[in-house]
């Protein structure tokens, strides 16, 4: 195997984790207006990732880095392309964060209600952006003989790729609904199973029809495996919610991810991002990519590095493994 490849491949792995983790941030966001009846309970839902949020979002910076990096040419053509949703995510993002610090900065009601409701929208946008823009990338869009993108902004909202923003939004929702169940006790914890049963059956309509999709158009024997895989793993996600399993759910909807994940890669390869004008102006992972020297030090800063921020992150879910609820949840002092 190439080295190219062996970014291909890494790259795959760093969305899988980026999708995995900030995956149930974006459903808990989005839960604040769906399951939270109350402030104390909003403030339980955003209090169950508030230590670990911020280190999920290094998996997005890792992946657009590698991506420079590896693939120039890809990343100069996606990020010029999808320059307007992209750049919807990244407002929504800072936004996103300083939401999370100014929240409990001052005690006045609309203050608190105005921060919470930007952390529901700017967890739903990217949420459905983020699977709008992959969805764009397997299909193929308008790239020109100069490996520049010839389309607009209206040519990214296609069925396919605006099912594929549903399937990333109703899919991280309930992966973020088991987490919640997963990490809280009382009253909000028995409702969150019970909104994940229906979530997760429309997750799985709306996954289901984009994934035979996405096989039936560019799929083969290994895509077939992991849809097959991303289905069973949503279905015993729904069962294992149903009978009370939080921690085996949460696990089995982190793996309808993974799977998910795996079909858009595996479909895509050797591709990066095919063109839709002429399949000989598609980005590679021969044409796009950085030269072999640079591949090698890269290989080798990754090796170094990547053990040392899982190890580093793993320990920060331990610290805070514990299950919250209201009742830990103190008065704000201002």
């Amino acid at each position: 195997m190439e080295l190219h490849d062996v970014w291909f491949v890494l790259i795959a792995v760093l969305w899988t984790g980026y999708f995995f983790l900030e995956g149930f941030d974006f459903g808990v966001g989005v839960l604040t207006k769906l399951l939270a009846r109350d402030r104390p309970e909003k403030r339980v839902l955003i209090n169950t990732i508030g230590p670990v949020w911020d280190g999920n979002e290094v998996w997005l910076l890792t992946a657009g880095g590698a991506t420079f990096a590896a693939f120039p040419e890809w990343y100069a053509t996606l990020f010029s392309g999808f320059y307007l949703p992209l750049l919807l995510i990244l407002v929504c993002l800072i936004v996103r964060g300083v939401a999370f610090e100014y929240r409990v900065k001052r005690p006045e009601e609309n203050w608190q209600r105005n921060w919470e409701t930007a952390i529901f929208w700017t967890s739903l946008l990217p949420a459905f952006l983020w699977g709008v823009a992959f969805g764009n990338i397997v299909r193929g869009v308008k790239i020109d003989q100069d490996f520049n993108y010839a389309g607009g902004v209206l040519d990214l909202l296609n069925p396919y790729a605006l099912l594929g923003g549903l399937v990333t939004l109703s899919l991280f929702t309930f992966h973020g609904t088991v987490f919640v169940g997963l990490k809280t006790v009382g009253e909000i914890r028995e409702r969150a199973r019970k909104l994940a049963l229906r979530v997760g059956a429309v997750t799985a309509l709306l996954a289901l029809a984009f994934l035979l999709w996405t096989q039936s158009e560019q799929g083969d024997g290994a895509s077939l495996v992991a849809v097959v895989v991303a289905v069973a793993s949503l279905v015993m996600a729904l069962v294992a919610a149903r009978a009370g399993r939080e921690g085996w759910a949460f696990t089995l909807s982190g793996l309808t991810i993974v799977a998910t994940v795996a079909v858009l890669f595996l479909t895509l390869f050797p591709n990066v991002m095919p063109s839709t004008l002429n399949p000989d102006w598609s980005l590679t992972v021969t044409n796009a990519s950085s030269s072999p020297y640079t591949l090698k030090i890269m290989t080798w800063c990754a090796a170094v590095a990547t053990p040392v921020v899982m190890v580093y992150q793993g320990w920060t879910y331990w610290v805070f493994r514990k299950r919250i609820g209201t009742q830990h949840i103190a008065d704000p002092v201002h």
